[in-house]
Formats: C-alpha cells, structure tokens, sequence
C-alpha cells in the first residue's frame, strides 16, 4: 500500500469516528445523562447538573473537534492542488468545518459561560442557545456523512 493510500484510508476513518462520536454524544449519551433519574435509585442529579455533565462532555470534545477542523482543511486543500475535489466535496467539508469550528468556539464556551454564572442564569437566551447547538450537531453529523461517502466514492473510482 502506498502512502498515499495510507493517508486517504486514515482520512476516512477519521471522519468516519468523529461521525460516529458526534451520533453516540447526541443519541446516547445526552438522552442518558439528561435522564438519569432513570437509572439511579433516587434521582440525585437535577437538570442543571446533568447539564454541567453534559458540558464538560461537549467541552472535552471540542478538542477533537478542533484537530478534525485542521485534518478536513489540510486534506481537502492537498486534493484541491491535484484537482481531486468537487462541488459535493468542496460544500461538505467546509459544512463540517464551520459547524464543527461554531460548535467548538461559539456554542460550548456560552453555554459554559452560562453554566458557570448558576442556575438562575438559565433562561430563555439560554434554551434558544441550546436549541441552536442542537440543530448545529444535527447538521455537523449530516455533513460529515455526505464528506465521508463523497470521498470514499471518488478513492474507489479513481486510478
């Protein structure tokens, strides 16, 4: 296997795994965490802490986050030199770039600086903000799977 290869094979996979943290951080671990009292015997955690668990999470993942941003941009410009890109992939990529970078700098350190400020700081600018990241995730998954099917595509169809 040539280098090449090597690094369009890591490539996918990477795309491939921050696909898949972004469903398991949406899909299982925000509807367990935000509905402990499900599995605890008493129901310890109000939503407010579950909340503090939750976004130390997503703040944790933004440094992931913040690597994939790097790793996207350098792939897609090398491919863009060699003219091996096109419009479905010049358009997801920089979807994931900019919902990955909004979910990283924009959405997790306000609602961190939210949590930070107590419980009597949440309100409705805070739910709308909450809402927003929900839709930004959601988009970021889609984008990412449009990325890593278009590039697959062109690696196997190309010679």
């Amino acid at each position: 296997m040539n280098k090449k290869a090597v690094i369009d094979v890591l490539y996918l996979l990477l795309i491939a795994m921050t696909a898949g943290a972004v469903l398991v951080l949406g899909a299982f671990v925000a509807a367990v965490v935000f509905h402990s009292e499900l599995y605890l015997t008493l129901p310890i955690l109000s939503r407010y802490e579950e909340g503090k668990i939750m976004g130390e999470i997503f703040h944790r993942f933004t440094y992931w986050a913040y690597f994939m941003t790097v790793i996207i941009a350098l792939y897609e410009v090398s491919r863009y030199k060699v003219m091996q890109i096109d419009k479905v992939a010049i358009l997801s990529a920089l979807g994931s770039i900019g919902t990955l970078l909004l979910f990283s700098a924009v959405y997790t350190p306000k609602i961190l600086e939210y949590q930070a400020k107590g419980e009597a700081a949440i309100d409705e600018s805070f739910e709308a903000l909450h809402k927003a990241s929900e839709i930004d995730f959601k988009i970021l998954l889609v984008m990412l799977l449009v990325l890593f099917c278009r590039r697959a595509y062109v690696m196997a169809v190309k010679k």
